[in-house]
């Protein structure tokens, strides 16, 4: 029978660019013992700057291994981050690219018995030209951040290299009476002469290929009652079981409507939740299931009822808690914001496409596979759909059960022919935050859906950052402030509930992220568009008004607390609660009773000198906080002009305009024009990089390599309408007046 045993202590670690050096044939003194899971990024990942440490490093161990004559012992090694090379006794087993999927390789005909076997394997987080993802808004953890297994099989055993799946694919299917054909596919290795056997409670069947008949079967439903199956597979040989698997699966049908949304056994299931990045606090990606327990239970909180796992595979214990808590998962790979126009970057493209969709197959969970997210952002190419065509064609011949879908930049025009690809499709919209207004979601969202009545619309992210220490009483785009973040999802949230078109929708993010490029709002190195803090100890108010609209669990939230001091004798009180009336308490007395729906809000209450006790309730449900009366603003509540990220440059403001009218003359540029096309004139690509110096001198921003290459694609006029107030407003025709001197080729 297959024995997996975890071996994650005791590794000898290497830092360093160690590409050109000699394979290690034995533990050297300079080297540092780790366990894993483990990365060599978990700090310099996080601090901003863009200057964590990528590059090739070592993991070496040495294990005494013997098999028996009838086993194979494998190597798993359920990620590497982002590409691996593994030696055993010093010679090479196997090369993987892509830094997020199981991959396996038999190591049985490099033991000795005799000696010890030495495992070396070389890992490298580096830039690739030809493995995904190449840039992003997240940093690429190195190390090998999910450890490493050994598995002994008997030489006949279910499949452990087909793509690094499990060996077994179930394939559920509910029939017009209700009852239920469980199709079943195993891949198997030397297994001439045995039986491949299967039990699904006290129902039996066998061969390759078979077919287990339920008749009256209990439905996966959602977080409702995600109820799941487990099959038995076995292979039978001489009447003994020589190697046995457990897959777990449910039994669901789903389909999605243009008009309707989304629907789950027949039955409207609107989709709203949120989106994760795996990494923590400190851990980078070296999290263990502590932590992926704690992230479930928090999404489990909000009341959300869908997961997009953005932006590559996650780890199988989490699509396990998914199947286990009834969460609905958008399942996806790294092909994201920058192409590269190569067989060899488009053959990695599907290499993590087919390991996404086989190791993942059997979970009920996951109802849709992403081929890819924000990929034009460097402009749009035939070689580039031909990519994503290719995808999806590849999704479809491996899994005829799921839909394909893809997240759209903004910028992608409403009727483009790339939203006609996948299945079902999303975008990313950031009005409120980036550029425009909270209320053009909405209306965007309806002109797209009456252009493309027969397109499966949803909103793959949408988000504002919110930085605990920033607060005020009358909150504006891009202040950073907690308050501003609960406005927006204040109003996202009514956007969505008048719309059911929506097949769903995902916050970005759950979480706060490492992404070593930013530097924004006073912090460096972290996106702040989470719900909860990066560290998971913080629920800001934003997670609240959510809890209020999605879950059932009654509560009562009091909105800034971390707003402690305030410069008025009167201010406001907000609630976020999904009871029905809410009393007002202030230093004891009863203030008011509000009868409401989700967000309660007490205008004006007055506050005494000094500390004032805050409280309310419904029922025997309640919530305190402190507010101290002041009477000079606490200025540590208000990003100051010359904090990292924010404007506040004084420039543009010396320069002498003589008009602002904007002229687009023929044959000379302008704003109008992609900031890439600008950079193939010598004159254009000096215009440019003389302002990045200017931003990143003045306005305290850091434009990284990363950002600049996503940069290209945009034309200078969505630069500026992204920016929205971070530049001043003789910004925009300055720049055009500069750029209508540069001429064309």
């Amino acid at each position: 029978m297959r024995e997996i045993k975890s071996i994650n202590t005791g590794w000898a670690f290497h830092k360093g660019d160690t590409r050109h050096h000699k394979i290690p044939k034995k533990i050297k003194k300079d080297w540092e013992t780790v366990n894993l899971p483990h990365t060599w990024n978990h700090m310099d990942g996080q601090d901003g700057g863009f200057d964590y440490f990528r590059s090739a490093c070592w993991y070496f161990k040495e294990l005494e291994l013997a098999p028996a004559a009838d086993e194979e012992i494998y190597l798993e090694i359920p990620a590497a981050s982002l590409t691996a090379e593994v030696y055993i006794n010093g010679e090479p087993a196997c090369t993987h690219k892509g830094g997020f999927s199981v991959f396996r390789v038999n190591i049985t005909p490099y033991i000795n018995p005799k000696k010890a076997t030495k495992i070396a394997i070389c890992v490298d987080n580096s830039e690739s030209k030809s493995v995904y993802p190449q840039t992003a808004d997240f940093t690429f953890f190195g190390g090998l951040y999910r450890g490493v297994n050994l598995i002994t099989v008997n030489k006949a055993h279910f499949d452990l290299e087909y793509a690094g799946g499990c060996g077994v694919a179930v394939t559920p299917k509910i029939n017009e009476n209700g009852s239920a054909d469980i199709q079943i596919e195993a891949f198997v290795k030397n297994a001439d002469g045995c039986r491949i056997q299967y039990r699904v409670d006290n129902t039996v069947a066998d061969g390759t290929n078979a077919v287990l008949h339920i008749e009256n079967p209990h439905l996966w439903n959602g977080t409702e009652d995600p109820y799941l199956y487990t099959l038995d597979a076995q292979i039978v040989k001489n009447n003994i079981v020589i190697d046995s698997v457990a897959v777990k699966f449910g039994i669901r049908s789903f389909h999605i409507d243009a008009d309707k949304g989304f629907f789950l056994n027949g039955k409207s299931y609107p989709l709203h939740g949120v989106s994760r990045h795996q990494d923590r606090e400190n851990m980078g990606w070296a999290i263990t299931e502590k932590e992926h327990d704690e992230d479930m239970k928090l999404i489990a909180e909000v009341g959300a009822n869908t997961i997009r796992l953005a932006h590559y595979q996650h780890s199988e214990y989490f699509y396990d808690l998914c199947d286990k808590y009834g969460m609905i998962v958008w399942a996806e790979i790294p092909f994201i914001s920058a192409f590269m126009n190569t067989q060899e970057a488009k053959d990695n493209t599907l290499s993590q496409m087919k390991e996404l969709v086989v190791q993942n197959y059997n979970h009920p969970s996951i109802i849709c596979w992403g081929i890819a997210n924000e990929i034009t952002i460097g402009g749009e190419d035939p070689a580039l759909i031909e990519n994503l065509e290719a995808l999806n064609d590849l999704c479809h011949s491996l899994d005829k059960t799921r839909p394909t879908t893809m997240a759209q930049l903004t910028m992608v025009e409403m009727e483009n022919p790339l939203n006609r690809i996948t299945d079902i499709l999303s975008y990313n919209h950031y009005f409120g935050w980036y550029m425009g207004n909270v209320n053009d979601n909405g209306p965007w969202l309806d002109k797209f859906h009456a252009l493309n009545p027969d397109i499966c619309l949803g909103v793959s992210e949408y988000g504002c950052e919110g930085i605990l220490k920033y607060h005020n009483d009358n909150p504006q785009m891009q202040d950073y402030s907690e308050e501003y973040q609960a406005f927006y999802h204040e109003k996202m949230l009514e956007t969505f509930e008048s719309r059911p078109y929506l097949w769903s929708t995902h916050v970005w993010n759950m979480f706060d992220f490492a992404s070593d490029m930013r530097d924004e709002g006073g912090v460096k190195g972290r996106n702040n568009k989470g719900l909860v803090t990066f560290d998971r100890k913080t629920k800001k108010d934003s997670f609240y008004v959510y809890k209020a609209y999605w879950s059932d669990e009654k509560f009562v939230h009091l909105c800034g607390r971390r707003y402690a001091n305030r410069p008025s004798d009167k201010t406001d009180i907000k609630i976020y609660s999904n009871c029905e009336s809410i009393t007002l308490y202030v230093n004891g007395k009863e203030i008011g009773k509000h009868n409401g729906n989700k967000i309660f809000i007490f205008k004006d209450v007055a506050l005494a000198d000094g500390e004032n006790k805050i409280k309310a309730a419904s029922g025997v449900l309640f919530d305190e906080m402190v507010i101290n009366r002041v009477y000079e603003p606490d200025e540590s509540y208000v990003l100051k002009a010359n904090e990292a990220g924010n404007s506040g440059s004084n420039w543009f403001d010396t320069l002498e305009l003589e008009s602002e009218e904007l002229q687009f003359p023929e044959g000379y540029f302008s704003i109008k024009d992609k900031i890439g096309e600008i950079m193939k004139v010598p004159e254009g690509e000096a215009f440019i990089n003389g302002m990045i110096e200017k931003i990143t001198a003045e306005m305290g921003m850091n434009i990284s390599k990363g950002m600049m290459n996503m940069a290209k694609g945009f034309t200078v006029e969505k630069v500026f309408d992204m920016a929205g107030s971070r530049v001043p407003a003789k910004a925009k025709p300055w720049v055009n007046s500069e750029l209508n001197k540069i001429k064309k080729k």
